[in-house]
């Protein structure tokens, strides 16, 4: 748990959702990767916040600069989030596109939480799939 004040919130199945923090009187939620989901609101509502976040997104390909002269696509292979012993890390490999005949492809490991460099596919990305020159 990334501070003693945060409290799990998690899915039916067991899987972590994120955190509810307090944020005044009021609560805010906080997913996996230490993004807000919330601001302040009541308790229900931060639950309600973080149910419908989900946790699907992590699977989508994000991207990542600065390892590179143009963003890498990369897909998130594990989140820890800080602990009160050690620092957190999000890792993430070039995407493979799924393709377990190809060697191992590189890994970044990254701070928790989740670094700027780190983000969504945004128009115009570079897209791995096409051939230019």
């Amino acid at each position: 748990m990334p501070y003693p004040d945060w409290t799990p919130h998690r899915r039916d199945d067991g899987e972590l959702l994120g955190w509810i923090h307090p944020a005044g009187d009021d609560w805010a939620a906080v997913d996996v990767l230490g993004r807000p989901v919330s601001g302040p609101v009541e308790w229900l509502d931060a639950e309600a916040a973080l149910e419908g976040h989900g946790i699907a997104w992590l699977a989508e390909p994000w991207m990542l600069e600065g390892e590179a002269d143009r963003p890498l696509r990369v897909r998130i292979v594990e989140v820890t989030p800080d602990d009160e012993v050690s620092p957190g890390r999000i890792v993430v490999k070039i995407d493979d596109f799924g393709d377990m005949t190809r060697p191992a492809t590189t890994q970044f490991t990254l701070a928790w939480p989740i670094p700027d460099r780190l983000r969504s596919p945004r128009d115009g990305d570079p897209d791995p799939r096409t051939i230019s020159r």
